[in-house]
């Protein structure tokens, strides 16, 4: 049976839940769930409404009183609650299923037999009755005796299905979600709330899921974590996961803004690759380098080594792509880099394959760049030629070691200026360094990065300037800030060309200037497209649609803005 999609609607008004009711099935939803904790306080008038509700449901439904105790609204006594489910299982038009928390249908006789009359009337010859969903939920975590509930739910013999909800604390905690409902003895949810459960409630359907929860709006969510229905049905394309779709992603901290699952998911549906891209946020701490690489590895070591999963690729974003240089991977056989990740030290993609030796399946995982590579395309793009060029690269990050050696393999000349000097002199010294793969890369002569302080970039003179930090960023730290002092600059003219890392917006303050000054730009969207595109043909083997992913970018970020 193919997993369900629900949308919960949270009843304040039994008109504007019918109206939510009727949007949801003009956008695709298969039942909705009746949140009527906020609605019921015990009074029979609002009993009957509650019925009435059912009966005009443009779907089936399940009907919920969520208790507080478990996340609700509901703190009146038990009695009127479990009335309120005896009628409406009773109603000559009765909801498809009440959910009842484990803890209060195990918490008298008297109540399981009032529930239990509720879903089991078809033993008065009606074709249409109500089924039992027993749920249990954790807002705090995973709850330590949750083999003991699950074991409980499943032996309750009015359960038609058993629902299990925590936050999830890492996504790791997902892995333990997906053994649940492949070795359910019922038809089961297990959802992890909270940004790191997102995995759990998009890839139901891979593990045999009996539904999951996506909410009509964003504001409109009933557990945290929740996808919208257009997000869940349209973004990661839900109706096509299936238990062999190949699953992929962006790891990261934080990845919520990330455009990635946007193009890649619209491109594996182009070429028809059968695969979905996730978000995947993994904790890290910006005083403890090391902490972060602990998490890095753990988590990302825990997710390909699943072979249940079959993640076989992800992007690197901010801040790992320099710690991935070093990643140590437990359970994943061998971890290769590639060229560019040795000299650059820092990746922003992983390329997974299982293969089987000796009748045991084993994964490898393999690092590369894609930045450098989009970076030196670009340069290209706009220069008769790179080699004996100028280029001034603001920033000594992860992106900022990429853009030196895509311009220096070329045999392009580097300024890097940063406001913490060291740090530039730190990024020259590695891009200087002998390479592994000699000095003449590619046929040419190979260019030599300097390092030079901010306060000096005003009076020099380069060809082309590639902003690589995140002054100019929606939500970052200077969204209002100029990367690159432009109004200051008197040696740039109309040959002088201003690229842009950051993406979102499209036209960041350092771009307007550049404009206005009639200077050359490269926005940061072409960047990210170029860079996707490669990461794209590395895990499936065909043509990134190109132009896809740059009118799907463009169109978003034109729509935030």
């Amino acid at each position: 049976m193919p997993t369900l999609v629900c949308v919960p609607i949270t009843v304040r008004s039994i008109e504007s839940a019918l109206g939510d009711a009727r949007e949801a099935e003009m956008r695709g939803a298969d039942l909705v769930e009746y949140r009527v904790d906020e609605f019921f306080g015990g009074d029979d008038a609002e009993g009957e409404q509650i019925v009435g509700l059912v009966a005009d449901s443009p779907l089936p439904c399940i009907v919920t009183c969520r208790s507080s105790e478990e996340g609700g609204a509901y703190d009146g006594d038990d009695d009127a609650r479990v009335s309120l489910y005896e009628r409406l299982g009773t109603a000559e038009h009765p909801p498809a299923y009440i959910d009842v928390e484990l803890a209060t249908y195990t918490r008298s006789a008297n109540i399981r037999r009032k529930i239990d009359l509720a879903v089991e009337h078809p033993k008065q010859l009606r074709d249409v009755h109500t089924r039992l969903i027993l749920s249990m939920h954790d807002f705090g975590g995973r709850p330590p005796d949750l083999t003991r509930r699950l074991a409980a739910a499943y032996a309750e013999p009015a359960a038609s299905v058993v629902k299990v909800a925590y936050r999830a604390r890492s996504i790791r905690d997902n892995l333990e979600l997906f053994e649940i409902l492949r070795d359910a003895q019922k038809p089961t949810i297990a959802l992890g709330m909270g940004e790191f459960g997102l995995m759990s409630r998009v890839l139901a359907p891979k593990f045999g899921g009996f539904l999951t929860f996506a909410s009509l709006r964003a504001e409109g969510v009933t557990a945290p974590g929740q996808p919208t229905i257009d997000e869940l049905l349209n973004l990661y394309r839900f109706r096509s996961i299936g238990r062999d779709t190949k699953v992929y992603g962006v790891i990261g901290w934080p990845v919520a803004h990330s455009m990635s699952p946007l193009v890649h998911n619209a491109g594996f549906e182009a070429v028809g690759h059968d695969g979905v891209y996730l978000p995947m946020p993994v904790a890290a701490d910006e005083n403890d380098a090391e902490a972060s690489r602990v998490s890095f590895d753990a988590t990302v070591g825990a997710m390909l080594a699943d072979e249940s999963i079959g993640m076989l690729g992800a992007s690197i974003t901010i801040p790992f792509k320099e710690i991935a240089r070093s990643a140590r991977l437990p359970g994943v056989c061998g971890t290769d880099f590639n060229e560019d990740v040795a000299e650059i030290g820092a990746a922003n993609t992983i390329n997974a394959e299982w293969a089987t030796a000796e009748g045991h399946a084993y994964v490898s995982a393999s690092l590369s760049n894609t930045d450098s590579v989009a970076i030196s395309g670009l340069l290209a793009d706009e220069l008769e030629r790179i080699a004996g060029a100028t280029i001034g690269i603001i920033g000594a990050g992860g992106v900022a070691l990429a853009a030196a050696y895509a311009a220096t393999t070329r045999g392009g000349n580097v300024m890097i200026f940063n406001r913490t000097l060291s740090r530039a002199q730190k990024l020259v010294e590695h891009t200087n360094r002998p390479r592994v793969s000699g000095d003449r890369p590619g046929g040419s002569f190979r260019g030599e990065a300097h390092a030079a302080a901010l306060s000096q970039l005003p009076e020099s003179r380069c060809e082309v300037l590639i902003n690589c930090t995140p002054v100019g960023m929606s939500g970052g730290p200077d969204p209002d800030g100029l990367s690159i002092p432009i109004p200051d600059m008197t040696n740039i003219g109309p040959d002088t060309v201003f690229f842009d890392t950051v993406y979102n917006p499209i036209e960041t303050p350092m771009l307007r200037a550049a404009r206005e000054r009639g200077c050359r730009t490269i926005d940061g969207v072409q960047m990210f497209v170029r860079q996707a595109a490669a990461q794209f043909e590395l895990w499936t083997g065909k043509p990134a649609p190109v132009e896809l992913f740059d009118r799907l970018v463009r169109e978003a970020l034109g729509t935030r803005h």
